[in-house]
């Protein structure tokens, strides 16, 4: 049995098409990514998460969301509690470490919630890359610091508390959008640090991590590894970086193949991805004709893409149990504290 394809899709809508549901079921996707135009009441994603998994025939398929914080928050108010940026965390860890970390855990916690109680098992998040001076808005109060040691401890924290209610964290995007001056959903990021100045910033935020069972490429070039390839579709940037100098043995996903950044038609796109190294690709616009160039360029999970895969699985917890609205108060509480 060849087992489920590297591949993960976005859908359409709130509900699956006659359309969708023929190519799901033929395509195998390994798993779903959610979004806005995904998101209908509580009842409505619970019914459009077991339909997914349904239409491919595993109940254990993974389904994703971006559930950061601060602006990147599929599900918001006034149904899902307000969350603060990665920025905001930031600030109140520097003022107060110890309630800084504690907040960014909390948060944690509240997503992974509310998430576990939709079906949705996956949380890309948290975002590990510096927030510099150069940084492109797309980035922007994302990320936790410019310092890779406060990026560390706080998403590490936030990790931790997905995790502490049965939601898989995705650490992202690696080896670093930090020093990206351009939005890579319109246009290719070029970095020209050296490696030396990477490893001591830029990796350092990640490697602390590179025990977390999921993580998310960059589409961006590294001159100083790979100046013709976006790190996604490059095998140097996959297999010098990404495995060996930060260290990281876990799934890998693409970033979304649709963004602009990378050149190609979409089939064209996910070949180079897993050729370079990447486990499974994430493909986000619910085009079915795009969805159906995928599915014609990918194949079931390789044996060490299967191996990360079993192995991701096997990490998440049993939930705690806690109650989203409870965290939120808590969380309140820490952000107001000092």
């Amino acid at each position: 049995m060849n087992g489920p394809n590297a591949v993960l899709f976005g859908v359409s809508g709130a509900a699956l098409t006659r359309d969708e549901r023929a190519f799901l079921r033929d395509a195998d996707p390994l798993g779903f990514i959610l979004f806005a135009r995904n998101l209908g009441n509580a009842d409505n994603i619970r019914h459009l998460t077991s339909d997914l998994r349904e239409t491919v025939g595993r109940g254990d398929a993974p389904v994703l969301i971006d559930q950061e914080g601060g602006r990147v928050m599929r599900l918001q108010p006034p149904d899902w509690p307000a969350a603060p940026a990665a920025a905001e965390i930031g600030a109140l860890h520097a003022r107060n470490p110890d309630a800084g970390r504690e907040a960014a855990e909390t948060l944690g916690r509240m997503f992974g919630a509310m998430l576990n109680d939709l079906g949705i098992d996956v949380d890309c998040a948290p975002v590990l890359d510096l927030g510099l001076p150069e940084t492109t808005d797309a980035i922007g109060d994302r990320a936790y610091s410019a310092d890779p040691e406060t990026v560390s401890v706080l998403g590490g924290a936030m990790a931790h508390g997905l995790m502490r209610e049965g939601c898989l964290p995705v650490i992202k995007h690696m080896p670093g959008h930090g020093r990206g001056t351009v939005d890579s959903h319109k246009e290719l990021p070029r970095v020209e640090a050296d490696l030396e100045t990477l490893r001591a910033t830029d990796f350092a935020a990640f490697r602390p991590l590179n025990d977390l069972p999921l993580g998310m490429s960059a589409h961006v070039v590294y001159e100083a590894a790979d100046p013709e390839n976006p790190g996604t579709v490059s095998r140097v940037v996959i297999d010098d970086l990404i495995r060996r100098e930060i260290g990281f043995d876990g799934f890998l996903l693409t970033d979304d193949i649709a963004m602009e950044a990378l050149s190609g038609t979409p089939g064209e796109r996910a070949t180079a991805a897993l050729a370079a190294g990447c486990d499974a690709v994430l493909h986000c616009s619910g085009v079915l004709t795009e969805m159906e160039d995928v599915a014609g360029n990918v194949s079931a999970l390789s044996q060490s893409a299967a191996r990360r895969w079993n192995r991701a699985r096997a990490a998440a917890q049993k939930p705690e149990g806690a109650d989203f609205r409870e965290l939120d108060s808590a969380l309140t509480a820490q952000l107001e504290g000092t």
